[in-house]
């Protein structure tokens, strides 16, 4: 009787595992790791993760790079402030004010304190706000970008593979300055109509065709870097990249508008750009003062463009850092009057006018929120539970995960969802819809594999994902004919894969 009961349990252990899926399989190896570190960083290095849909180029790049391009430069740097400067290079020196970045090859201090004040490694939050630190980086390193863009492009694409991304949405002020300087050119005008009109007979049409050319070299040259297409390429080539033009809404009005035209007519002309996003502190006194007009200019160009997709930064603020009143209106402006279909970081949703209201209006309309975890914490001091995420997830709110500036913050998207599990004791199938949920809300064109309310894949592809077999002919129809199924594919394929180990 013993032996025959002792079979029975046998037998139900054998078939409960049987009756587990390599989904659950590989949710109850992550919850036997959850506080076991290493184990789970390991865990969340292979995961696939979908898209990183809220990463600036010039911040996504380690500093790292920088020196060696502004090496390659030949560009000098400031001891004193470790800015790069347009100037004469002394010699090397330690005494010297203005070296070489050559220089900083073979002496250590310069070059820890280039690192160091690149990016926020070793910053001192007693001697200055990581908010203060963070922006200042950008003109300290911006000029090392110069004739490297397609070199950031390369760095981003592998990095994104290395951390099991399919697909990045980069954003990027990609018309070097020339829109802002037609703004100026022509000057404002109140009737956006006529401004818009003006603007597109002025030499709008020749910035699109600059833009388009410089994307194609820099796509050429991330060919280059990678070795796509040959025998030693890098994973990185596999990923799929498109491009956010990014407005700096801190500059003149006239300005502001030009490049949100911009913005709007590049989503026209180039499929590589999927639309745009306003960026520069929120806090600054233009993107406060004019946060109503800028606005009301998306809204009356949106008009002209109504297959054009909009992400807006939008509450990137805390408590003390603007007054209250700044806080109260941004995120509903910006899904109500300028349309945003996803919204950057949001972090101060709490303080806005009707919050539940808001939350349930973004969740009935399927409005996305970057999440930038690492990024809140290092600039805005909000962290665990004074961070919003569990009020979106709690609400129904879709989100997605995202590094923002990976390079100046020293990190990736895998800390960013080992952050998420750690932090917010999230699930390994929370952390998979989130990552659903980036390409769902991808701006890429096209029919969705995906049902982000039910978490699982529909339509012709479903069972193939499911069985780990090729694409049927209907399931191969519905990837030809749209992006982002096929980029959905690549990343379920890849969860397929990644849940046999377990």
């Amino acid at each position: 009787m013993r032996v025959l009961r002792l079979a029975t349990m046998l037998l139900a252990l054998a078939a409960l595992a049987v009756a587990q899926s390599p989904e659950e399989k590989a949710a109850k190896y992550m919850e036997s790791i959850r506080h076991q570190p290493g184990l789970l960083l390991a865990f969340l290095q292979e995961m696939p993760k979908g898209g990183d849909l809220h990463i600036h180029l010039s911040g996504a790049v380690y500093a790292e790079n920088m020196i060696d391009w502004a090496s390659e430069n030949a560009q000098c740097v400031d001891r004193s402030t470790s800015k790069l400067i347009r100037a004469a290079c002394d010699s090397c020196e330690p005494y010297k004010p203005k070296p070489s970045v050559r220089c900083a090859y073979q002496d250590h201090i310069l070059y820890n304190q280039l690192v160091d004040a690149w990016s926020m490694r070793n910053w001192h939050k007693e001697e200055e706000s990581g908010h203060d630190h963070f922006f200042a980086t950008f003109d300290k390193f911006g000029p090392a970008l110069d004739k490297h863009t397609g070199d950031a492009i390369a760095e981003v694409a592998a990095r994104a593979a290395a951390n099991h991304l399919q697909y990045v949405e980069i954003m990027n002020t990609a018309d070097g300055g020339q829109g802002a300087i037609l703004g100026t050119k022509l000057g404002w005008d109140d009737d956006f109509t006529k401004f818009r009109e003006k603007l597109l007979a002025g030499g709008m049409s020749d910035i699109v065709t600059f833009v388009r050319e410089q994307t194609d070299e820099n796509e050429a040259r991330r060919k280059e870097v990678l070795r796509c297409g040959t025998p030693q390429a890098d994973a990185g080539c596999n990923v799929t990249v498109r491009y956010l033009y990014q407005v700096l809404r801190g500059l003149p009005r006239e300005q502001v508008f030009t490049q949100i035209l911009l913005g709007f007519e590049l989503t026209k002309a180039d499929p590589r750009f999927v639309g745009f996003n306003l960026v520069m502190p929120e806090d600054y006194y233009v993107p406060m003062h004019d946060f109503d007009l800028h606005m009301r200019i998306i809204e009356a160009l949106h008009k002209f463009y109504s297959a054009a997709h909009v992400a807006l930064h939008a509450d990137e603020l805390a408590t003390g850092l603007v007054p209250p009143e700044g806080m109260r209106f941004h995120i509903r402006e910006s899904v109500e009057r300028a349309g945003a279909e996803r919204i950057g970081h949001g972090v101060a949703v709490m303080s806005e006018r009707d919050p539940i209201g808001l939350l349930k209006e973004m969740s009935q309309k399927k409005v996305l929120v970057e999440i930038c975890l690492t990024s809140n914490d290092t600039i805005l001091g909000i962290s665990g539970d004074q961070h919003p995420l569990p009020i979106y997830l709690k609400y129904g709110v879709p989100v997605a995960l995202a590094t923002d500036d990976q390079g100046v913050a020293r990190s990736d998207i895998t800390h960013e969802y080992l952050r998420a599990a750690e932090t917010y004791n999230l699930s390994y199938a929370e952390l998979k819809r989130m990552a659903r949920a980036s390409l769902e809300h991808s701006f890429l064109p096209g029919d969705s594999l995906s049902n982000y309310a039910t978490n699982k894949n529909v339509g012709p592809c479903e069972t193939g994902l499911r069985n780990s077999k090729p694409p049927s002919s209907a399931c191969q129809a519905s990837l030809d004919h749209s992006e982002r199924a096929r980029v959905q594919w690549e990343m379920e394929r890849a969860f397929t894969e990644f849940e046999k180990n377990f």
